[in-house]
């Protein structure tokens, strides 16, 4: 009876120490529960601000270029000498060739092509929608480094100022370019009075040479070349403007087979940029 009663005895006291022991593993997971939590809302706060990424482009996808002028302003660069066209040379004139690429979202393209007693008139279009793969450059800064790798190499004069809200008083335009992105002080999204194409000549402040544009997209700029061959005369003017995430290039020339009877510039400029007002319109809408 002894000896059964000191093993009841022992029994509690065995409880009381597991109980003891259960208590503070419990007490440990609390704690060690609470350090991992902690550490989870540390990474939770880390991994939201890796995820602060550049802003995205205004642009997602691109209209189909062939389309994008209106067929009037077509005819207008690619003028006739009074020439009569049936229907289908119309046509297969005005309407343009598009340029096969591999991404219509990313890049278009178009061509026209007019051959005249004067000479022959080539006008191209290309558009690209620009997107940065690194997630600390917007699109729009990537399609700034773009659009200045372009004026830099057509070496376009960058002195001068132009007033954003009025023509600029001299062909030069103010500091727009900047391989980090951002608008210039030539950045002015209005277009400058008495329309497109009084607009292109008092850009130019009565000067063809090529020059930063105002009022055109987020920063302009256009580029005037005369080149002689063994098969005539042609001058080559190029308008290439930026308007958030997307690069236009335009590429209007003349050929001449009378080395004579030079192209002028003021013309194919004017047209020029009439087409790239049109164009910036168009995009923004």
């Amino acid at each position: 009876m002894r000896r059964k009663t000191l093993r009841s005895s022992f029994v509690p006291g065995a409880a009381l120490v597991a109980a003891a022991a259960l208590a503070a593993g419990l007490t440990g997971c609390t704690a060690g529960s609470s350090t991992d939590g902690g550490a989870a809302d540390a990474k939770g706060g880390d991994a939201a601000t890796s995820s602060q990424a550049a802003e995205p482009g205004r642009y997602q996808t691109l209209p189909e270029a062939c389309g994008l002028p209106a067929r009037s302003t077509v005819r207008g660069l690619l003028p006739g000498d009074d020439q009569q066209l049936s229907h289908d040379e119309a046509e297969k004139i005005y309407a343009g060739q598009a340029e096969v690429t591999y991404d219509t979202d990313r890049r278009v393209g178009c061509r026209w092509k007019r051959e005249t007693t004067e000479g022959t008139r080539h006008l191209a279009l290309d558009i690209v929608r620009v997107v940065s793969y690194d997630p600390s450059v917007s699109d729009d800064d990537r399609a700034q480094e773009i659009y200045a790798g372009k004026e830099l190499a057509a070496e376009i004069p960058s002195d001068g100022s132009a007033s954003p809200t009025s023509p600029p008083p001299s062909a030069k335009g103010g500091e727009a370019k900047s391989a980090k992105g951002g608008k210039g002080a030539d950045g002015a999204t209005g277009k400058p009075s008495g329309g497109p194409s009084a607009g292109a000549s008092a850009d130019a402040g009565g000067s063809t040479a090529p020059r930063v544009l105002g009022g055109l997209g987020d920063v302009a700029f256009l580029n005037d070349k005369l080149a002689t061959a063994d098969s005539g005369v042609h001058r080559d003017v190029t308008v290439v403007f930026r308007t958030s995430n997307v690069v236009v290039t335009i590429t209007y020339d003349q050929w001449s087979t009378d080395k004579a009877n030079l192209p002028e510039s003021q013309e194919l400029q004017d047209k020029a940029r009439s087409l790239a007002d049109e164009l910036a319109e168009s995009l923004s809408e």
